[in-house]
């Protein structure tokens, strides 16, 4: 079976698109979610001290809600609701774990881990909620969920070892 690869044409065709592949990230031809989950270190290490907790997280409800817009029509636009190449879920969802873990950095690259291996395997309920909901939502819901479990795992290791 051949999977549509979108080109940069399509990528900057329309700011949807734009935002859902992660200005650009989710070209990359192996593994784009990783690449997504990556770009979110770059964006934290930017944003994610500079405004106040409050805001910061208001940011993240916009980006949110910015991923829902986007997915939902370029996942239109492609013909493909989850399409691979669309990673802002995988950014949102890691920034708001690298704001509530600790700020060191192999937290972060723990963190990092594990989100990756929650997003891939989807745990229950995870599968049960991406075969729900559907659209832009379904596609930035998942991504939530694989974060509370990121979260969830290293509040325990966290706990165990401190």
């Amino acid at each position: 079976m051949m999977i549509f690869r979108p080109r940069a044409g399509f990528v900057f065709a329309h700011p949807a698109h734009f935002l859902a592949f992660g200005f650009g990230v989710g070209l990359v031809r192996v593994a784009p979610g990783t690449f997504g989950t990556l770009l979110a270190f770059p964006l934290w290490w930017l944003i994610g001290n500079g405004y106040p907790p409050p805001v910061f997280w208001i940011m993240v409800a916009f980006f949110f809600a910015a991923g829902v817009w986007a997915c939902s029509i370029t996942g239109r636009h492609l013909g493909i609701a989850d399409h691979g190449g669309m990673v802002w879920d995988e950014v949102v969802a890691m920034l708001a774990v690298l704001a509530l873990i600790p700020q060191q950095p192999g937290w972060q690259v723990a963190a990092f881990f594990v989100f990756r291996a929650f997003d891939v395997v989807k745990p229950p309920p995870i599968r049960y909620f991406e075969k729900r909901f559907k659209g832009g939502f379904g596609v930035m819901f998942d991504d939530v969920l694989a974060a509370g479990y990121t979260l969830l795992l290293l509040a325990i290791v966290h706990r165990l070892v401190f």
